[in-house]
C-alpha cells in the first residue's frame, strides 16, 4: 500500500498507538510533531512530549517532522479564548483548536507534503454512506471525543483516519506495552489544548486578562463576599469562591448560579440540587451541522453541553441557518454561555453550536 498518511504525534499513548496500527496495516506512514504555544508557562512540556514522540517514532522506524503553528493557534484560537472570557463567557478552546489547527493547518501541512490521509489519536470514528462521511461516537464510551469534533466538515472527515476509534483505552496502552513504547503508561494530557494542564487556571488568566473585582451576592440578594472578576468563574463552579459559613442556613457548598455582567456582581446559589442552578432550554448560535442541513424542527434527538456528560433528550426548535433554540427533557445543571452543546442520533454527531443563552 502506498499510500502516504501523516499522523499528527503528540508524544502521548494515543497518537503513538495510531501510528503503530497504521504502519502494521501497510501504510506508508510519517508523523509531524505540532508546537503550537510559545508562551513562557511552566506546564507546557513540548519538549518532554517531542523527545517521547522522537524514541516512539525511531522504535517503529517511522519519520517524524516538526511544526511550528503557533501564530495559527494564537491568531485563530487562543486570541478567540480570551475574548471569550473577557466577555464573562466559558469557551471551549479544544473544539476551535480542531477546526483550526489540527483539520486545516496541520491538514493542509500533511497534504503538501503528499500526505493522501491524515490520522490522529482521537477517540471516534468516521463512516462513509452514499458519499458522505458521517462522525460516529468512539467505541470507549468513556473516551468518546466527538463532542470535541463536530465543527468538523465533509472535507475534514473525507481526508483522515481514527485508527483508536473502535478500540478502548485499556487495549490502545495493552498494544503500546507490547510493541515497546516507552510511553504506554504515560498519563493523559489535560488541561488547554496545546498550552498543557494549568494547576492555578485563574493565574494564568491574569496574564492575560486584568481584574475587575466585584462583588458576591447570592440569588436573595445577600452580600456575601468579593469576586477578582467575573471572567475568572465558570456556571456551576464550587471551588475557589471564598465564601465561608454564616451566609447560609445550611451546611452546603456553593456553587455559581449566574453573572449580572451590567453591574459586575456574581451570583451564587447554596445548595448542589438548587433550581437557579437548573435550566431547560437555551439558545445557541453559530450552529453547524456535519452532513445534511436539517429543513425544520428536531424532535427526540440527544445533546451533551459538555464533555463527558450523558446524552441528554431534546428537542430543536426556533431552527434558522445559524442558530436554534434547544428545550430538554429535563433541566440540566449549569448551562454555560460560551460552551458548545453538540446534537447526537445515536451514535451519529450531528453538529452543534455555541450556547449563548438558558432559560
Amino acid at each position: 500500500m502506498s499510500d502516504i498518511v501523516i499522523v499528527g504525534m503528540s508524544g502521548g499513548v494515543d497518537s503513538s498507538v495510531t501510528a503503530k496500527i497504521l504502519k502494521d496495516q501497510g501504510y506508508n506512514v510519517e508523523c509531524v510533531f505540532m508546537k503550537n504555544w510559545e508562551g513562557d508557562d511552566d506546564n507546557c512540556n513540548s519538549e518532554e512530549d517531542y523527545k517521547d514522540a522522537l524514541s516512539v517514532c525511531n522504535h517503529l522506524e517511522i519519520p517524524l517532522r516538526s511544526v511550528n503553528f503557533s501564530n495559527e493557534y494564537w491568531n485563530k484560537v487562543f486570541q478567540y479564548f480570551i475574548d471569550e472570557y473577557k466577555r464573562g463567557r466559558t469557551p471551549n478552546p479544544d473544539i476551535l483548536c480542531n477546526r483550526e489547527v489540527k483539520f486545516k493547518a496541520f491538514l493542509n501541512y500533511a497534504f503538501d507534503l503528499g500526505a493522501t490521509k491524515i490520522a490522529t489519536g482521537h477517540y471516534a470514528q468516521i463512516n462513509e454512506s452514499e458519499n458522505q462521511f458521517q462522525l460516529l461516537k468512539g467505541l470507549d464510551k468513556n473516551k468518546d471525543q466527538s463532542y470535541f469534533l463536530y465543527l468538523l466538515g465533509q472535507n475534514e472527515l473525507s481526508k483522515s483516519i481514527f485508527p483508536i476509534g473502535n478500540i478502548n483505552k485499556v487495549k490502545v496502552r495493552e498494544l503500546a506495552e507490547e510493541s515497546g513504547l516507552i510511553n504506554y503508561a504515560k498519563k493523559d494530557s489535560t488541561g488547554v489544548c496545546f498550552i498543557g494542564e494549568q494547576k492555578f487556571f485563574k493565574e494564568f488568566l491574569k496574564k492575560y486578562i486584568p481584574l475587575e473585582p466585584g462583588i458576591i451576592q447570592t440569588v436573595d440578594g445577600k452580600i456575601c463576599g468579593e469576586h477578582d472578576g467575573l471572567m475568572y468563574y465558570t456556571m456551576g463552579q464550587r471551588k475557589g469562591l471564598g465564601i465561608g459559613g454564616g451566609h447560609g442556613f445550611k451546611e452546603a457548598p456553593w456553587f455559581v448560579a449566574d453573572k449580572d455582567l451590567n453591574n459586575n456582581i456574581l451570583i451564587v446559589a447554596q445548595g448542589h440540587d438548587h433550581p437557579s442552578l437548573f435550566h431547560q432550554e437555551l439558545e445557541a448560535d453559530q450552529l453547524h451541522w456535519i452532513n445534511e442541513v436539517p429543513s425544520s424542527s428536531l424532535e427526540n434527538i440527544s445533546a451533551k453541553i459538555r464533555y463527558r456528560q450523558d446524552d441528554q433528550l431534546c428537542s430543536i426548535t426556533e431552527l434558522s441557518k445559524n442558530s436554534c433554540k434547544v428545550i430538554f427533557k429535563d433541566p440540566q445543571f449549569a448551562i454555560t454561555p460560551g460552551q458548545s452543546i453538540v446534537f447526537y442520533d445515536d451514535d451519529i454527531c450531528m453538529g452543534g453550536a455555541i450556547i449563548d443563552k438558558r432559560f
